[in-house]
């Protein structure tokens, strides 16, 4: 087998891909993928690093710019998600910022849906201003809004969906063809419903993010992220961004995350029918206000996510009727799954967003989002759903 073994056949599927996509075996012919732990690069003459930082020589130079581990992770996510190019970050919130803040100046206009992670929200509603940039929020799931919204001129519009964290879809193609109508790019944070879900590119978008810390490592390790888009966004756009701000992924992450996308699959499969069925269980308890999950049938988009994803999910979020007390007592009461504000692992994890990822949001600001004293933000891992269930169970009746 040739050593640069960097091309994948046409007819490899997307679980084969996840295994071997991108693999550039060394001349030692490595079965797992070789991890370069090194800053920097040396040349056998002047003229020859010279030529490497001129552009005339395609070679690594700086583990900031480029990386051989780096470059395996990037590739085998780009094939995964079906697109042309893939950087990498050191953290899902880098990858968020860097696919903003690369293609918008002063004087520029983002519009977002309003249902954000906080720290989106921030970067949005805080920092875009700061630099002159006009901001808009939009409820995600309404049409005649965005296309209020959008009906000026428009540089960017970012979305989450499904959102954090009360799960809210969004039309993503729908949303594309009013972002390219007012001559902007659409920018999917597509970190809830991972590419084994939903693929925005193929839907329309022009760019996808994602914080590879959550189902693309999966295992609690480590931090990283991911920008993914057509090559000239990448190389042209994106590319100087990055570069000269520097948010480059560690090459050990970038190996702990090409192990992740191996299970990537199996794992998710796992996760969806594990909430699925907590989701049900929870439906019917007399102390939930309100179960929101995609794949339950009283989800207000079950239609729409029936449309464009190929499952449901591993996040589910419940309401107790009885506001924050309630969500205390259940969080204290509960004895395998953990409290953590993370999500996407192995292990279930639960947070109450009023208090820890949404805590700097106004009240006001929450509710318009969705968010409640009571609410609760569940990532099922991939335990015996009965084990999660019985637990559930504990900490409701605590």
């Amino acid at each position: 087998m040739a050593n640069d073994e960097t091309t994948n056949p046409k007819s490899w599927r997307v679980r084969t891909r996840a295994v071997r996509g991108g693999l550039n075996r060394t001349g030692f012919h490595e079965t797992s993928e070789a991890l370069f732990m090194t800053s920097g690069y040396v040349y056998d003459s002047a003229l020859e690093a010279e030529h490497s930082f001129d552009g005339t020589l395609d070679r690594m130079v700086y583990s900031r710019f480029k990386n051989p581990t780096v470059e395996t992770f990037e590739r085998r996510l780009a094939e995964i998600e079906g697109a042309a190019a893939c950087r990498a970050t050191a953290s899902g919130m880098a990858a968020v910022h860097a696919a903003l803040m690369c293609q918008l100046k002063a004087g520029d206009r983002i519009v977002a849906s309003r249902a954000l992670f906080g720290s989106c929200q921030w970067i949005i509603n805080e920092l875009c201003p700061k630099f002159g940039i006009e901001r808009e929020f939009v409820d995600g799931a309404d049409l005649a809004a965005w296309e209020r919204a959008l009906a000026k001129p428009t540089t960017c519009v970012f979305i989450e969906t499904p959102a954090n964290p009360t799960l809210e879809i969004i039309d993503i193609a729908a949303v594309a063809a009013l972002t390219h109508k007012a001559g902007g790019r659409l920018v999917v944070d597509n970190v809830f419903a991972t590419p084994m879900l939903q693929s925005p590119l193929a839907l329309g978008a022009d760019v996808v993010v994602y914080s590879a810390t959550k189902h693309i490592d999966g295992q609690g390790r480590c931090l990283g992220g991911a920008v993914l888009s057509d090559s000239t966004f990448c190389q042209d756009v994106l590319g100087p961004y990055l570069r000269n701000t520097g948010p480059a992924l560690s090459p050990f992450n970038a190996w702990l995350l090409l192990k992740g996308l191996e299970t990537l699959d199996l794992r998710v499969e796992r996760h969806c029918a594990n909430a699925l069925r907590v989701a049900r269980f929870l439906e019917g308890r007399p102390e939930v206000a309100r179960v929101l999950y995609p794949g339950l049938e009283s989800h207000p988009q079950h239609a729409l996510a029936a449309r464009q994803m190929r499952g449901w999910g591993s996040i589910v979020a419940f309401e107790l009727k009885g506001g924050k007390a309630a969500a205390y007592g259940l969080l204290d009461g509960l004895d395998l799954i953990d409290i953590s504000n993370n999500l996407g692992d192995a292990k279930s994890l639960i947070t109450h967003p009023w208090t820890t990822t949404h805590q700097r949001l106004s009240p006001e600001d929450k509710l318009a989002m969705g968010i409640g004293e009571g609410l609760l933000r569940l990532s099922v891992g991939i335990e015996d759903a009965d084990d999660l269930i019985e637990d559930l169970e504990r900490g409701l009746t605590v």
